[in-house]
């Protein structure tokens, strides 16, 4: 349309014409309407030809019998002769046959339009592409203290299975999937992890199962639970953790895992609580959907019977799913639960079968005092919850994927 290099402004016209005009049309009537009316130094087509004008550009539409659009003529002029030449052209009066009003809009400067468009570019530049040259002391040390904890990951044992430096010499351990998670754990300063790389467990994590306080720190899928289910049949494990759903140990934050780690389950309650063909098993035990635990999850089985100690007690606010199945065992009682633990509705479990049409997506899950059969499950299952935890389940032929299960127990 113009010259980059010449141009100075750019000349905005509109076009209206009373009548079905063509671009041709439009441009015959500038050249025929404005010859010899500003004299020869100012004539159009000796403009154009000396290329102090650049070429006429037409835009028109016509619709109902008019026709509108806009001129756009470029120029290397200065502005005397620009706005001289932009009010000539408002004496268009007619375009071929049409009666034509011809109106100039505006004169744009494309000089200054360039200086915007590089400044806005040169903001663009400073923000994206230096690199930033500011030090953090803080992100050096950290990066420093990162990478020594990464080079001391070693191995040991006959298998040569990944571990941490101060696996041999602590009186406990963590027994994870991999090496990356090894490493992860490295990252955060803890150093006694051993990995176990796969379902057939190694005897030299078998051994230190023996001798030192273990804890399963694995996958919350699939098959974390497979590993989990296959140490526990050769290992002497004292507690279980998982990492929250949908996300491996070896991408889980510092706080993920130390918060993870604070609220391990001891095994006893493993299993005691849960199917033992349940495919659903790690989620159910996810530490970062409600507060924290009690200071005594680090201790010893005293974590199992708390909930049932403070029911004996002053009145509490249940703060684990552990809490609301002790609260219902042998109460006959049924609570429907959001995602983040808190009873949304609690009733007579032989009441749940004309209540659960009513519930809506604030509810994420069941604990009831009662078994469960198909019928009542697929109901529940079509109103979207995740798990349901039950004094038992009777008569399930077609277990479905989408829920878990989790039996509670007499």
């Amino acid at each position: 349309m113009y010259s980059p290099d010449t141009t100075k402004y750019l000349i905005h016209i509109n076009l209206a014409a009373e009548g079905v005009v063509e671009k041709p049309d439009v441009v015959g009537a500038i050249f025929g309407q404005t010859e010899g009316l500003l004299g020869e130094d100012l004539d159009l087509r000796d403009l154009q030809r000396t290329g102090r004008v650049g070429r006429i550009d037409v835009q028109i539409t016509s619709k109902k019998g008019e026709t509108k659009g806009e001129i756009l003529i470029s120029t290397s002029l200065d502005r005397a002769e620009t706005a001289i030449l932009a009010a000539s052209l408002e004496t268009i009066d007619r375009v071929g046959p049409c009666v034509a009003h011809v109106t100039v809009g505006s004169i744009e400067d494309i000089r200054v339009s360039k200086r915007k468009k590089i400044v806005d570019r040169a903001k663009e530049i400073l923000i994206e592409r230096f690199d930033d040259g500011t030090i953090d002391t803080n992100e050096l040390l950290e990066d420093v203290r990162q990478s020594l904890r990464i080079e001391k990951i070693g191995s040991i044992g006959e298998e040569r299975m990944p571990a941490g430096p101060n696996v041999l010499d602590s009186d406990a351990i963590i027994v994870v999937e991999g090496r990356a998670d090894v490493l992860n754990l490295l990252r955060f300063g803890i150093k006694n992890a051993v990995a176990v790389e796969g379902t057939n467990i190694p005897k030299t994590v078998i051994d230190l199962c023996e001798k030192k306080t273990a804890t399963a720190f694995f996958d919350g899928d699939r098959g974390g639970e497979l590993v989990l289910r296959e140490l526990l049949q050769v290992a002497d494990i004292d507690f279980v953790a998982f990492s929250p759903r949908s996300k491996s140990v070896e991408d889980m934050t510092r706080k993920e895992v130390i918060k993870t780690l604070r609220n391990k389950v001891p095994v006893e309650y493993i299993r005691e609580h849960y199917f033992e063909d349940s495919a659903e098993l790690p989620q159910v035990l996810n530490p970062l959907r409600g507060q924290e635990e009690a200071e005594s999850s680090e201790k010893s089985g005293k974590f199992l019977h708390a909930a049932k100690r403070s029911r004996e007690g002053a009145q509490r606010i249940p703060q684990t799913l552990r809490d609301h199945m002790e609260d219902v065992r042998g109460q006959h009682l049924a609570r429907f639960l959001s995602s983040d633990l808190m009873i949304v509705l609690e009733i007579k479990s032989d009441e749940i079968e004309k209540t659960v049409e009513s519930i809506d997506g604030t509810v994420n899950g069941l604990v009831v005092d009662r078994s469960v059969d198909q019928k009542l499950l697929d109901r529940l299952v079509m109103k979207g919850l995740e798990y349901v935890a039950a004094r038992d389940f009777k008569g399930i032929i077609k277990r479905p994927l989408n829920i878990r299960l989790m039996k509670m127990g007499s």
